[in-house]
């Protein structure tokens, strides 16, 4: 039986029996894919083709150390990861999100000042701080949305795809978001 004939979860079997060979189809079969998501998240060619590499050496490593157990979630899985290392690599890079407020100012720049002091300075910075660890706290699906909207000015439409869901489903993750971030924000001026 050729190759190109067997399922995700055939293949990754076949190479968890040693068989190096059938990589090579599993890289072929879904490369465009996995390419082109992080392609859209990152906006650069090279970048893109550093993290799908970093991403399919990560892939290996887990097969090879035999904690993959993804059964028939190929594709997903492997998406998972590259996502993630966009995530990582935005995070290495300290691009804030853009939050805005209820009348659509951006909160981040409602702190900035021509000449800052040190007091606002700390404050500024204790308050990103504080708004990333908020972030952190949401839910994962809101998270995501969130991120590869602010983080990678992705469109809806581009996350829908991504996230495999619909325009609105991810638009509505992105409201619950922005409400979830208000109510944990006047949470915190209360205390």
């Amino acid at each position: 039986m050729k190759l190109q004939q067997h399922s995700d979860q055939e293949l990754v079997k076949l190479y968890l029996n040693g068989d190096e060979a059938v990589l090579e189809e599993l890289l072929r079969r879904h490369k465009s894919k996995i390419y082109t998501s992080i392609y859209l998240l990152v906006k650069d060619q090279y970048l893109a083709e550093d993290i799908f590499q970093d991403a399919f050496i990560k892939v290996i490593n887990t097969l090879r150390s035999g904690r993959y157990n993804e059964e028939g979630k190929f594709l997903p899985w492997v998406m998972r990861i590259a996502h993630n290392l966009v995530i990582d690599y935005f995070r290495r890079e300290k691009r804030g999100p853009v939050i805005t407020s209820a009348d659509g100012t951006d909160v981040f720049n409602l702190l900035q000042f021509q000449e800052e002091s040190a007091e606002d300075r700390i404050l500024r910075e204790q308050t990103h701080h504080d708004l990333r660890a908020m972030i952190h706290l949401l839910p994962e699906d809101q998270k995501e949305v969130l991120i590869m909207r602010h983080y990678a000015d992705l469109s809806f439409k581009e996350i829908a795809d991504l996230t495999d869901v619909s325009i609105n489903t991810a638009l509505g993750r992105m409201r619950y978001a922005l409400s979830n971030l208000r109510k944990m924000m006047k949470v915190k001026e209360i205390s």
